[in-house]
């Protein structure tokens, strides 16, 4: 093989490669959108939403809910049996929407990475997300969007 036909050959694999990532990891996303409900001033998801389905005791890190009345989409991660953090998946450097990876939110415009509690962990942004209280009744989550 010569060296043309080689660096063809290379740069069209790891272009592949990247393309099947980038929408495999999309695909993960959207399948995991939850569309809530408004009651009130709360946004209500069942948690039996973080069971993964077949198993017993195995729960999702997070969910990802939306709502036509909402800007941006919630992310739900679960800290544990009675705790739940909220937040907006809003960036707070510049507005753009995040991509969740485990327990953190990355803004694809500049890069800037929040934890699973909303705070900023890399910039450029320096301010917190917006979070919101969780409130757990009759096996359902309220988010309550005050």
């Amino acid at each position: 093989m010569d060296r043309r036909n080689f660096l063809t050959k290379s740069c069209m694999s790891c272009f592949g490669a990247g393309l099947a990532f980038t929408f495999l990891q999309s695909c993960s996303t959207s399948s995991q959108l939850l569309q809530g409900s408004i009651s009130g001033s709360d946004l209500v998801i069942d948690a039996v939403e973080f069971v993964n389905k077949g198993t017993e005791n195995k729960f999702k890190k997070y969910v990802i809910v939306a709502h036509e009345q909402l800007k941006f989409p919630i992310c739900v991660y679960r800290i544990n049996e009675n705790t739940y953090s909220a937040l907006l998946m809003e960036c707070t450097h510049q507005g753009a929407e995040l991509q969740v990876f485990g327990d953190k939110m990355q803004c694809p415009a500049h890069g800037s990475e929040f934890d699973n509690h909303g705070d900023a962990t890399s910039g450029p942004a320096t301010d917190p997300l917006r979070s919101f209280p969780v409130t757990i009744i009759n096996n359902q989550l309220k988010i309550s969007l005050k």
